[in-house]
């Protein structure tokens, strides 16, 4: 199999943020006097950047919301890992893909800062050739730049690349950049409109479609 370059999106596929992610969400709201939302509806605000976060979460309160979304991030900085872990397989499969000989690379719309320290704790930080976070490019997916800097910055073509998510932003970047797409299950996006090109339960059944040999 020619090496491919695998573009992974990170909350949702593979992380299970949602525990903190709605904790820091709710701890802005605390600062203005809100009452916290349930952890399912804070999931459905995820996906297009902090500010957006901040924006649906306030749910029309009258609270500016840059001022909500930095305090949302500053609340995340501080229990980034609390409950945060990474999906079943993830980092087996990360590991086998590399050894295999494909390139990695992350495009989230998660900050640029969260997002390393993220995948330093875990130590796949080594495994990925670019890292690329919400503040590394002018524009945030569905927008294709970060795909397309992730392929210039390797040198892949977009007949060798796909992208890996499991929300719509996903599937809408990789169609707009001209690669193919993957939509995994198993995380708490949506394709919403979108049509991916490779559909998988999970993360594991994803390896297994692109590797020569089981993991060991």
């Amino acid at each position: 199999m020619d090496s491919l370059l695998f573009i992974f999106d990170l909350d949702g596929t593979l992380i299970d943020s949602r525990a903190d992610l709605a904790a820091a969400t709710n701890q802005m709201r605390a600062q203005h006097d809100l009452p916290p939302l349930p952890e399912e509806k804070v999931v459905t605000y995820v996906g297009d950047g902090v500010r957006q976060l901040a924006i649906r979460a306030l749910e029309g309160a009258p609270v500016d919301p840059d001022l909500a979304a930095a305090q949302i991030g500053a609340a995340y900085a501080e229990h980034l890992i609390n409950f945060t872990q990474p999906y079943p397989g993830v980092s087996d499969g990360l590991r086998a893909l590399h050894a295999a000989g494909h390139t990695l690379a992350l495009a989230t719309n998660k900050p640029a800062p969260h997002a390393r320290r993220l995948l330093e704790h875990f130590e796949w930080a080594p495994l990925f050739a670019v890292l690329l976070g919400g503040g590394d490019t002018p524009e945030l997916k569905p927008s294709p730049l970060p795909l397309q800097v992730a392929m210039q910055h390797t040198g892949h073509s977009t007949a060798n690349t796909w992208m890996v998510g499991d929300h719509h932003t996903d599937l809408q970047a990789a169609r707009r950049a001209g690669v193919r797409s993957i939509f995994l299950e198993s995380g708490f996006g949506h394709s919403a409109s979108e049509t991916p090109d490779r559909v998988f339960p999970d993360f594991r059944a994803f390896v297994a479609a692109f590797l020569p040999e089981p993991i060991q």
